[in-house]
């Protein structure tokens, strides 16, 4: 069901992985929000009006209840504490622990080596080449998904972790999103790619994929 909060205003791009998993959480927990987008291949979350609101110009940022939250992944937790129906942490510590080390191989390992930024420098600074770019990007996020190829593989059910939805699925169905834009072979992954692709039939996480979005191209 359905919850009305107005008071929520998502920043966000619509390809934006951190912006994806944002919208997956926020979904999840039945919550209505407005969106507004900064389109990064222009720069816009550089603009004066944006960094007056959050300082280190990146996407997501939400504003909730008079307070701005930045970091995906915090977001998620806080929604998870406010809205604590359905979670999305298990119950158990040690289960806990897992999820959140299956979503920080995402965020930590993977996703900030392949962000636009860090591609731009690569290549405005580096010099690097499309096929120099490639190359990097598979390699970071084969190296995380192998890990997660063997954590799923262990824990998995229906989702990621288990049989609902959790912080974990919401890392990694984006992380899957960008690996097919790059490219990359995906073979060594079987039970992790056929997990995403069956949470992806999940209303709340099909309504958050990229291509959903009012700012899609």
């Amino acid at each position: 069901m359905e919850m009305h909060d107005t008071a929520l205003t998502l920043h966000g791009y619509w390809r934006s992985g951190t912006s994806y998993r944002t919208r997956i959480a926020l979904n999840a927990k039945g919550l209505a929000y407005r969106q507004v987008s900064h389109d990064l291949r222009t720069g816009e979350q550089r603009a004066p009006d944006y960094l007056a609101l959050n300082p280190q110009g990146l996407v997501p940022a939400l504003e909730a209840h008079g307070q701005l939250l930045t970091q995906s992944s915090a977001i998620i937790e806080w929604l998870d504490e406010r809205y604590p129906d359905p979670p999305l942490l298990p119950a158990e510590m040690d289960d806990r622990a897992i999820v959140r080390a299956m979503a920080m191989i995402v965020a930590c390992d993977v996703h900030p080596l392949n962000n636009v930024r860090v591609l731009n420098r690569l290549r405005d600074e580096l010099n690097a080449g499309p096929d120099a770019l490639r190359d990097w990007t598979g390699h970071w996020i084969m190296a995380g998904f192998g890990a997660l190829e063997v954590m799923v593989a262990r824990h998995g059910g229906r989702f990621c972790f288990g049989d609902r939805l959790t912080l974990a699925d919401c890392h990694i169905v984006p992380q899957l999103y960008s690996a097919e834009r790059f490219g990359v072979d995906l073979h060594a992954f079987p039970r992790l790619v056929e997990t995403v692709r069956r949470v992806r039939e999940e209303p709340c996480v099909a309504a958050a994929h990229p291509d959903r979005q009012a700012d899609a191209d």
